[in-house]
């Protein structure tokens, strides 16, 4: 896939509601957001400010309603189906919950996703590709278990093994090492950090786990949905 140039995320004057007519509530305010290739940005702010909201439309996976916001080149306010379900497909996602598919191993379940995206891969290629990404997250001895024989935190890294492994331009993540210990919480991180710099992958990290800020170029503050300054991690103390 040919690397991005232009900024993989651009939103301006994005706003967002809940509900109709006299039970419509303004979720997101005049948001306006850039996120360059291989940047990483953390995204803060208290629960119910809007983080997940924003995730979700910039992930097309709510058809946003007001302003612009472009994605991977393509502007998703008044997308058709089609648009919206093509730039899903070139998204790495990883959510709270796992979301892993109880019928399939996780190597499977990685695997899968590997389909959708690299459908030019050999059946050897694919099962390299696989493992090698389950053992990164740690997850090396457990390839063949289904979700049902695993931890908590080891779906989380199959499922962060999913979004990683196709190597997409773009991963939004949201609390992606809640479920992790310091240490894997670390690791995770670390392999994403790599991906950011060496694939020129944007990352947009929801999380409130300040042992991974460090990973980060900026963060930006969500307050009752609206986007704050942006700190420079540098800056922090």
């Amino acid at each position: 896939m040919k690397p991005f140039t232009s900024p993989v995320v651009n939103i301006k004057k994005l706003d967002h509601y809940f509900g109709q007519g006299d039970l419509r509530k303004q979720i997101l305010f005049n948001i306006h957001l850039k996120i360059h290739p291989g940047e990483i940005v953390l995204m803060m702010g208290p629960s119910g400010s809007g983080k997940t909201t924003l995730l979700t439309l910039i992930g097309a996976l709510r058809s946003p309603q007001n302003g612009s916001i472009e994605v991977l080149g393509n502007q998703l306010c008044d997308a058709p189906t089609e648009r919206l379900v093509s730039v899903r497909r070139q998204i790495g996602y990883i959510f709270q919950g796992h979301n892993l598919l109880h019928s399939l191993t996780a190597r499977q379940n990685v695997q899968m996703s590997l389909q959708l995206h690299a459908d030019s891969l050999t059946d050897k290629e694919l099962s390299e590709r696989t493992a090698t990404m389950l053992e990164a997250v740690g997850l090396g001895d457990r390839i063949d278990y289904y979700p049902e024989k695993l931890s908590g935190g080891q779906k989380q890294r199959v499922a962060i093994a999913r979004a990683l492994v196709s190597h997409p331009q773009l991963i939004l993540a949201d609390e992606p090492t809640a479920a992790l210990d310091s240490k894997s919480g670390r690791d995770i991180v670390e392999i994403m950090q790599h991906l950011a710099k060496e694939q020129q992958t944007a990352i947009l990290l929801v999380t409130h786990d300040h042992r991974i800020l460090d990973v980060g170029d900026r963060i930006v503050r969500m307050e009752d949905g609206r986007l704050m300054r942006a700190e420079a991690i540098a800056a922090l103390p």
